[in-house]
């Protein structure tokens, strides 16, 4: 088990790492190599030779291998993303790159997106170098670059470029299960991710006929982007329950005491109440504009506009969402991926599953674990081209009133010291078992 030295070093870690702003702004726009250094200065003082690796000058990743005691066990790959996103400093209480505990709380930008997690890797991992502990199987830790933006410096790269590295690794943890969601009406649910969606961030061009302001025009691009807008941000998507979202809407629904028919699942979801949110945005796949450009002149009609929407898809769903867009975006509206990946999906089955539940329910005993699904996206998805299935394990016990899905890219940002040490403690117990 992990002793008081780790415990102290989560917390530590946690607080030096956000304090190394590694804002990714997108395009290009960060610089991770300082926390990469700070991650393989701590590896190295666990006897670990880790490499430090570059697509991009600046944008580093940190890859080490822990030797198992079974030569002839599959690895596991254990990973978290040292970049940030944007925060600005006057709409938070305290600096968002302070790394400040105050009141037994690390504030700061990366506390839950996922600094605190790379912080529990390197504690976790320098704890068993004191102990001389090794685990069963190999375990490749990974600490990666561009997460929060295309990943093509980051795990894209390492899969790409350096797939050996993670030789004989089947399965992968990162982000972002394993958390307490408090229901209100006293029950702890820990949801460990079993699967994701795809992500298509999309590009919608319209073109028509540029003008004058005050002339008619029946080929106006504004007016034609604003249609097609409108009608993605208006569709309903269609009920569509995956293995990963069916076996959550089960096991919740058991725990409810409630029919786990899956033939009205808007009903179920409202008989579920708060813990509804663990699924309602892994139902459907979802399209929701976020940007808009045109024009540059208030009396001038441009010849072209462009829209941007967060697009993501369900497994088995990417060739609806092809064609749903097809027929939202019409004929006079030209949309393309800007950015594309892969939904996943992993048994909920599998020993590893087991194991990362066990692994909850032995800190958290008055808890209960469900499957779940993530709306959004990890580096799973770039290892996955590597034959890696990935599972969300990111173990935080938090007290209720803390709204921990909120706080990813939201103001405020913090995690708790108590969290810090049960997610050491958890992630222990499972990597020395795995």
């Amino acid at each position: 088990m992990a002793d008081e030295q780790a415990l102290d070093e989560v917390v530590r870690f946690t607080s030096d790492l956000i304090r190394i702003d590694t804002t990714n702004r997108g395009g290009g726009d960060c610089r991770e190599r300082p926390a990469a250094e700070y991650a393989a200065e701590q590896l190295a003082g666990a006897g670990l030779e880790p490499v430090l690796l570059e697509r991009t000058p600046g944008r580093t990743n940190v890859v080490a291998r822990i030797e198992g005691t079974d030569p002839g066990a599959d690895a596991l790959l254990v990973h978290g993303h040292l970049d940030v996103v944007p925060a600005r400093a006057e709409d938070w209480a305290v600096h968002p790159f302070s790394g400040e505990i105050r009141d037994g709380v690390v504030w700061g930008r990366g506390a839950v997106d996922m600094k605190n997690m790379d912080a529990m890797i390197l504690a976790v991992v320098r704890d068993w170098a004191r102990d001389g502990v090794r685990p069963r199987r190999d375990v490749v830790v990974a600490f990666t670059a561009d997460e929060e933006a295309s990943a093509v410096d980051g795990s894209g790269f390492l899969a790409d470029s350096h797939p050996g590295l993670f030789e004989g690794c089947t399965e992968g943890i990162s982000e972002s299960g394993a958390f307490t969601f408090h229901d209100g009406g006293g029950r702890q649910i820990y949801p460990i991710a079993a699967g994701e969606r795809g992500t298509a961030w999309l590009k919608l061009t319209a073109r028509g006929r540029a003008g004058h302001g005050s002339k008619v025009n029946r080929e106006n691009a504004v007016t034609r982007l604003a249609a097609a807008i409108t009608r993605i941000g208006e569709h309903e998507w269609p009920l569509r329950i995956t293995a990963t979202v069916g076996a959550a809407l089960t096991e919740l629904a058991a725990l409810y005491g409630l029919d786990a028919g899956l033939d009205d699942v808007d009903e179920l979801l409202q008989k579920l109440g708060p813990a509804a949110k663990l699924v309602e945005s892994t139902v459907r796949n979802s399209a929701n504009p976020t940007m808009l450009e045109a024009g540059y002149k208030v009396n001038v009609i441009p010849g072209e506009a462009v829209a941007y929407v967060d697009g993501r898809y369900l497994p088995g769903g990417e060739d609806e969402f092809r064609a749903t867009l097809d027929l939202l975006t019409g004929p006079d509206v030209h949309w393309e991926f800007e950015h594309h990946e892969v939904a996943l999906e992993a048994p909920v089955d599998s020993a590893t599953y087991a194991g990362l539940r066990a692994a909850v329910e032995e800190f958290a005993p008055e808890g209960v674990t469900v499957p779940y699904c993530m709306s959004g996206g990890t580096d799973a998805k770039q290892f996955s081209r590597l034959g890696i299935t990935g599972y969300g394990f990111t173990p935080l016990k938090l007290p209720e009133g803390l709204d921990y899905q909120a706080l990813f890219h939201g103001v405020d940002e913090r995690v708790p010291v108590e969290a810090l040490h049960f997610g050491v403690r958890v992630l222990d117990r499972f990597l020395r078992t795995a």
